[in-house]
């Protein structure tokens, strides 16, 4: 759907959890406080919320009535999201639609996810699956995009690590980030080694954590609302079946929806300031750099060395730190992404700001399967108030 067509949303309200592992701690205690920073944040009155969206990828059933209930919310409509690593951003397009749709005026996203709960090792995935089946598994898949693009390009192993330490260095400036240690090329090349040539720094932790949006019509009701930020742009889309081999240096998937979300903001990847995409792994930002449109394909190591996606350069990549350093609890990613550039296009991201951002984007995939470059994408872009 392409939602310029509707009526302008924007987001009220934010809040999030520190990631870390909370072993002890069930998924919606978890979310509890990032639904109640959020709520206090934009002085919205609990009756006004009309409807409440989760996402999570592998919380079980009715996580978020299970929410609703820690939070004083129960009564309200509750729709539940599973898009893999794109839940929660697929729950904030739902609320997009439905808010610009005139269905409703105010909603709830939630986003959640407990991974500790698995026990360690790679995310579990469907074994029915032919590549599944036969031993894949995401650090294998990322490893091999990674060994094709280096060699395409002539390209080594430092400039994979080298995606790792600005992570960290913004991760470092990040009160909720998960890992907040600078860390050295050297270090993450010794790191204990993957799927080569991918080491351990340079793949996402799994990780607990919650974050959680308001929305509401962008019409100046909310004059409370100190800072609302408008949403320019929602698109979800599926990866497209190819049989065969594919290219995995270029996530068709992301290409596509990034240049149907620019259509639809009516601005081109030169007009953002700030972002945030799905670098699960060290190679995954190099890719989305190029599929995202910031630059041809082959030139992400030189945008990377150049500092342009660095605090500082001329579109900030992640500074948060992204999920290398943030973290990686699936379900909750997308909204923590959302929450992110919010931030920074209200000037409150503190150590880490981006000076002057005024439009800003997150981007999201979700799930591997055979014959796609991922299951699902969502992209959206934002705008500040000023």
């Amino acid at each position: 759907m392409n939602t310029s067509t509707l009526r302008p949303v924007s987001v009220l309200g934010t809040g999030i959890v520190p990631f870390a592992k909370y072993p002890d701690i069930p998924a919606p205690r978890i979310a509890r406080p990032a639904v109640l920073e959020a709520l206090l944040e934009c002085r919205l009155p609990r009756d006004r919320l009309q409807k409440l969206f989760c996402g999570s990828a592998l919380g079980g059933w009715m996580m978020g009535q299970r929410i609703a209930r820690e939070t004083g919310l129960t009564g309200l409509p509750v729709v539940n999201v599973e898009n893999a690593c794109s839940s929660s951003a697929t729950a904030f397009h739902e609320a997009v639609v439905a808010i610009g749709s005139g269905l409703i005026d105010y909603a709830l996203v939630v986003g959640v996810e407990k991974l500790s709960a698995l026990g360690g090792g790679t995310l579990p995935l469907d074994g029915e699956d032919i590549e599944v089946a036969n031993g894949m598994v995401m650090p294998a898949l990322y490893a091999m995009r990674a060994q094709r693009y280096l060699h395409d390009g002539g390209y080594t192993a430092h400039d994979l690590a080298a995606v790792s330490v600005k992570s960290r260095r913004h991760g470092a400036l990040t009160p909720y980030a998960q890992y907040r240690e600078p860390v050295t090329v050297e270090q993450v090349l010794a790191s204990r080694r993957v799927a080569d040539p991918l080491t351990l720094l340079q793949c996402c932790p799994a990780s607990d954590g919650a974050a959680a949006l308001v929305l509401g019509p962008a019409d100046g009701r909310h004059a409370s609302i100190a800072r609302p930020v408008r949403v320019l742009a929602s698109h979800l889309t599926s990866g497209r079946f190819v049989s065969g081999a594919r290219d995995m240096t270029t996530p068709e998937i992301t290409v596509r929806c990034s240049a149907e979300s620019y259509e639809e903001a009516g601005l081109g990847p030169q007009d953002l300031d700030v972002l945030e995409c799905h670098d699960a792994f060290s190679i995954a930002e190099l890719l989305y750099y190029e599929a995202l449109g910031l630059c041809a394909h082959g030139e992400a190591p030189r945008l990377l060395h150049d500092g342009a996606t660095s605090l500082g350069g001329s579109c900030v990549v992640n500074p948060s730190g992204g999920l290398l350093s943030k973290g990686h609890p699936v379900g909750a990613s997308g909204a923590a992404q959302i929450v992110e550039i919010v931030r920074q296009l209200q000037g409150r991201a503190e150590q880490r700001q981006v000076a002057g951002a005024r439009h800003g984007l997150t981007h999201v995939t979700g799930g591997g399967t055979a014959g796609f470059d991922h299951g699902a994408c969502c992209i959206h872009i934002f705008g500040s108030a000023a």
